[in-house]
């Protein structure tokens, strides 16, 4: 027991600050995990004593790694992306484990073996890939589709690859009775679960739920999936097995996302533990010793999968760009290669050497993934002739769209916030140009008559296309942070002034997009709140005189391109408005004292006075920094309350 409790503390320890680490050098926690198991294990500074008792802690990992496979599966989705699914996904898989088991006879390693390894090689890594796809806003791109329908038919490959491999690995002469044996338990087992074991799921858990206790429930959750897992077992199949038919079952249920969540600590915590079990396989002396024979594998891999996943592509129709794109995204391994990995090794199918080998190179093709990725729009252009044509199409599409237009808006994003701005423009008779990323939404848009095109908004010649240098505004409508830093990064680069209206999904996000070069950036859960409160007050009987100056209140403090107005001869000078921020323009003309002067040296903040905008030859920018220095003929816009408006002024014109 004490030797155990020290072998989880030095897990624990080196795990926090080399993820830590990893973390702040957005590297993904899987590498990290990998590492602290390679310089703690046996082949480096030999920390860890028990590796054994390591081994069995992580075996659980697995088991909730495949539970949340289970709770994820959905046969609706698979029946949308059949064709992606089973024919991209099997074709790649399947050739790959083809491929590796015919290179292995050609060097003496037997077809079991080949099989085995073939199937380790063939997986992707779903955590990276599917974060690298959300991060660059690439999900509904084609080769996004078909990274997202691989990777699902990979998840859905591991269950039988862990039911077959130990059967071939101990059938000797009888191989097709072990293998039959081995599938005539595998559907006994599925039909008994699925056939009667969802009803019953649905009723248990609706028992348990009804005493309104979290520590029951999570015990339930425990108990399913480590009893089908164990149930598993004893009829000689897998414990992951076991695990991804309980949450198969749960997964049809109203309690999915309960589970989900209620297990997530659980999961990744030995998921970690398993992936630093899979470090300690690595022998930094083996490595060093056949450093040739680890990079050829690591570049065979990468082109051998690059060229099975393109090939497979273009079969089932797709360009030659986008097959190379996927290919590209899927060349690299996965962490269910390293559960492959580790059962190749409790058979000894392999010699450790090898072993090792295989290690290192899924370990290296995982650290390059990203900067594959990275790169892999170059590579496309560089390779694919007809992409440089593809890519013109598409810019003349979006620049046809656009050439008509001046002080347009450009939308980036054209879901379903920026199809209700869209239409809100048509209203006001103001022309946009929208760019979207999703060609079925764009196609019955357009066919709507919707000025939408096809069009990366990322990409400075699309923006180009869409006439930026002629648009009054941007607004990027969807809500992903790091997409959205990118496309204001390329607009700011070819027109600074330009103002930039950007959709965040909660308040927290705020200052990193105003830091970006927002003007104003609007989060969701801030308006919601006060389109809630409104409809209260009014429903309880509060004046609907009083909710609407009290939500401008509240609006007229968060925005600042909403602060203040510009006050009329019409206007009253008393009531609600007369104690409201007001705008003031004033022109600077040749000998101002503000000209040459940035705002910052004007001191405005004593005056409680601010500036909202600075046009500049018919080029409004909205708030302008206080490094910003003043030119002759420019109109300052500026707001405050009026006695501090008029003291403003005379400092712009006089220095007063």
């Amino acid at each position: 027991m004490h030797d155990t409790l020290d072998l989880v503390l030095v897990l624990l320890a080196a795990a926090v600050v080399i993820v830590a680490i990893f973390r702040s050098l957005n590297l993904p926690a899987v590498l990290g995990y990998l590492l602290v198991g390679a310089g703690l294990g046996p082949h480096a500074l030999n920390l860890v004593a028990d590796s054994d008792g390591a081994v069995h802690l992580a075996e659980f990992g697995v088991v909730f790694l495949m539970f949340s496979i289970g709770l994820e599966f959905s046969l609706p989705r698979l029946v949308a992306m059949k064709r992606i699914v089973f024919g991209l996904g099997a074709a790649q898989v399947l050739g790959t484990m083809a491929v590796v088991t015919l290179v292995g006879r050609a060097f003496g390693l037997g077809w079991v073996a080949g099989i085995a390894l073939g199937g380790a090689l063939a997986m992707s890594s779903t955590a990276i890939l599917s974060k690298l796809l959300a991060d660059r806003f690439e999900l509904d791109r084609p080769h996004g589709r078909e990274t997202i329908g691989v990777l699902l038919f990979q998840d859905i490959a591991v269950v039988p690859l862990l039911i077959v491999i130990p059967a071939l690995a101990g059938a000797g002469d009888g191989l097709a009775a072990t293998l039959g044996l081995a599938a005539l338990k595998a559907a006994a087992l599925l039909a008994l679960v699925l056939g009667f074991g969802q009803r019953l799921m649905r009723w248990w858990f609706t028992v348990v739920a009804r005493r309104r206790s979290g520590e029951l429930f999570m015990l339930n959750v425990l108990l399913i999936t480590l009893g089908l897992a164990w149930l598993s077992a004893q009829v000689g199949l897998s414990l992951a097995l076991g695990a991804f038919l309980a949450g198969l079952l749960i997964s049809e249920t109203e309690y999915r996302y309960q589970v989900e969540e209620d297990i997530k600590p659980f999961r990744d915590m030995l998921m970690g533990l398993f992936f630093v079990t899979v470090g300690m396989f690595l022998d930094v002396h083996i490595i060093a010793a056949n450093l040739p024979v680890v990079i050829g594998m690591l570049v065979g891999l990468l082109v051998v999968k690059c060229v099975i996943v393109f090939a497979a592509s273009r079969m089932f129709g797709e360009s030659s760009g986008n097959a190379l794109r996927s290919g590209l995204w899927l060349c690299a391994g996965g962490e269910f290669g390293f559960v492959l990995v580790s059962q190749i090794d409790g058979l000894e199918l392999i010699a450790p050497a090898l072993l090792h080998t295989t290690v290192a190179a899924l370990v290296l093709s995982m650290l390059v993934a990203p900067l594959i990725v990275q790169v892999s729009d170059k590579l496309v252009l560089r390779f694919v002739a007809s992409e440089w044509l593809l890519r013109s199409m598409e810019l003349t599409r979006v620049a046809a769209q656009s050439m008509n237009t001046s002080r347009h808006i450009i939308i980036c994003g054209y879901g379903r916030s920026g199809q209700y701005m869209a239409r809100f423009m048509e209203q006001e008779d103001v022309s946009y140009v929208a760019l979207d990323l999703d060609p079925e939404r764009v196609r019955e848009a357009g066919a709507a008559g919707d000025t939408v095109v096809y069009g990366d908004a990322a990409r400075q010649e699309t923006l180009l296309a869409a006439g930026i240098m002629r648009a009054s505004a941007l607004v990027i409508s969807f809500a992903e942070i790091e997409a959205a830093l990118r496309v204001m990064h390329r607009a700011h680069a070819l027109r600074p002034g330009l103002p930039i209206v950007v959709r965040a999904r909660d308040e927290k996000d705020m200052a990193r997009l105003a830091d970006g070069g927002a003007t104003e950036v609007v989060p969701e859960a801030f308006e919601g709140s006060i389109v809630l409160a409104s409809h209260a007050l009014a429903l309880i009987g509060v004046p609907l005189n009083r909710v609407v100056r009290r939500t401008r209140d509240i609006r007229n403090q968060r925005y600042a391109l909403m602060r203040g107005f510009f006050h009329g001869t019409t206007d009253a000078s008393e009531g609600p408005d007369a104690s409201q921020p007001r705008l003031r323009s004033v022109t600077l003309p040749a000998g101002a004292y503000a000209v040459g002067r940035t705002i910052a040296e004007l001191g405005f903040d004593e005056l409680q006075v601010g500036v909202s905008a600075v046009r500049r030859r018919r080029i409004r920018g909205a708030s302008p920094g206080q490094e910003m220095q003043l030119m002759e003929g420019d109109v300052v816009v500026l707001v405050g309350v009026p006695a501090g408006l008029e003291r403003a002024e005379g400092r712009l014109l006089g220095g007063s």
